[in-house]
């Protein structure tokens, strides 16, 4: 089986999900995002994948999400995925992308949903 994980090396949640990936024998394309950021079109079929707006996988803690005001522009899905293209750091983590699926690894087990 193959797989894609949106990894961020610096993240506990996304090693888990990388180590249950390898413990699962699984082919993977690890794209560390914060240096190779995905383009719109690509963060919008990922969020397709999800099932999700692009509201819900925004990380809202982060400085950069008060810095741009975000909280007053969260119903407008352009210029979110516009706010997580430019700064990456937004996107929350880690995504893995399996059989023509998504999730994301919060908590780390729940990518053996679409393993």
């Amino acid at each position: 089986m193959k797989a894609t994980i949106y990894h961020n090396p610096r993240c506990s949640k996304s090693r888990q999900t990388l180590a249950i990936l390898e413990e699962k024998d699984v082919e993977l394309d690890i794209i560390e995002y914060l240096q190779q950021a995905p383009d719109k079109k690509t963060l919008a079929k990922i969020l397709k994948q999800l099932g999700i707006a692009p509201s819900a996988l925004l990380r809202k803690g982060e400085a950069i999400f008060k810095e741009l005001n975000l909280k007053e522009k969260l119903d407008d899905d352009d210029a979110i995925l516009n706010a997580m293209v430019a700064n990456p750091i937004l996107i929350e983590r880690p995504i893995v992308l399996a059989n023509d699926k998504a999730c994301i690894g919060r908590p780390p087990e729940s990518v053996l949903d679409i393993l």
